[in-house]
């Protein structure tokens, strides 16, 4: 299993050339082997989007304006994925194939849709429909199609299925598979090793974090703010959810925090989550 760090943790160390070296160095040596990168981070980024992002709470950075290709080869890290939306790979498909390949990745992943009902079952359903037919495309110029969960996906689209239900058993599994964020899903509330048994081998990549706080309660209440932590800082049962990624042949394991780090460091952050990943990978 590859460890990897996805793209989307960095954008406050990746502002020019030296500093994304600089941290690209720090990933190759914590111990990380590959990147998984995003399609609107390695390219011009919009103001829109820009602004979209900084007002969720996840600076991007800069890292659209430099040569990623010539920076990743240069640091030896493998691409394992690149992130695009379902609307920019169904505009071109051809082109989007020929990036991913371009970097040497074999995966593109479908981020989640903005702005999308995922407690419709007619629009979830045609989600699926939507996956299989990008799917199908992408296999024809070589290269797999998965999809990446957030939270939403647990919402309910009738008595006895949930969003997530509905895609996998629409979606056909020689065209369409899986990133797990188990992450997300126990934000949720759900059991993610039940999840990610449900998926078996069809969980390709997996995104790993652990969930917890540093902040002690208000002074009215103890109740604590739960957040992203560093791995084997939380309460995840993270020992659990690696037995069960390597059972299923999960083929690399991705961390990813956007907040919350050490110092405000996402490259301290990376270095402490490498010590839990490196004993057991």
């Amino acid at each position: 299993m590859i460890k990897a760090v996805q793209q989307f943790m960095l954008g406050t160390v990746l502002n020019n050339e030296e500093q994304t070296r600089e941290t690209l160095r720090a990933m190759k040596k914590a111990g990380y082997e590959g990147i998984e990168l995003c399609g609107f981070m390695i390219h011009p980024m919009g103001m829109m989007v820009r602004l979209l992002t900084q007002a969720a709470g996840m600076p991007v950075g800069k890292g659209g304006n430099l040569d990623w290709h010539s920076l990743v080869k240069e640091s030896g890290l493998q691409v394992v994925s690149l992130h695009l939306d379902l609307g920019t790979l169904e505009r071109d498909i051809k082109a989007a194939a020929e990036e991913a390949r371009f970097f040497g990745a074999k995966y593109i992943v479908i981020t989640g849709m903005y702005r999308f009902d995922y407690g419709s079952e007619t629009s979830v359903r045609d989600l699926a429909d939507r996956l299989n037919r990008a799917g199908k495309a992408l296999k024809a110029h070589g290269i797999q199609l998965l999809y990446h969960n957030h939270n939403c996906e647990l919402r309910f689209v009738n008595e006895t299925q949930r969003a997530y239900n509905i895609l996998i058993e629409e979606t056909d599994p020689e065209y369409v598979n899986f990133e797990f964020d188990s992450y997300w899903f126990a934000e949720g509330g759900a059991d993610a090793l039940c999840w990610m048994k449900r998926l078996g081998s069809r969980m390709k990549l997996w995104h790993i974090n652990d969930r917890g706080s540093r902040v002690a309660g208000a002074s009215m209440t103890p109740i604590l703010k739960t957040d992203s932590m560093e791995l084997g800082t939380g309460n995840m049962p993270l020992d659990e959810l690696m037995e069960q990624a390597k059972a299923a042949g999960c083929e690399a394991v991705i961390l990813e925090s956007h907040r919350n780090w050490i110092d405000k460091s996402p490259i301290k952050s990376f270095q402490l989550s490498a010590k839990y990943l490196n004993e057991r990978v």
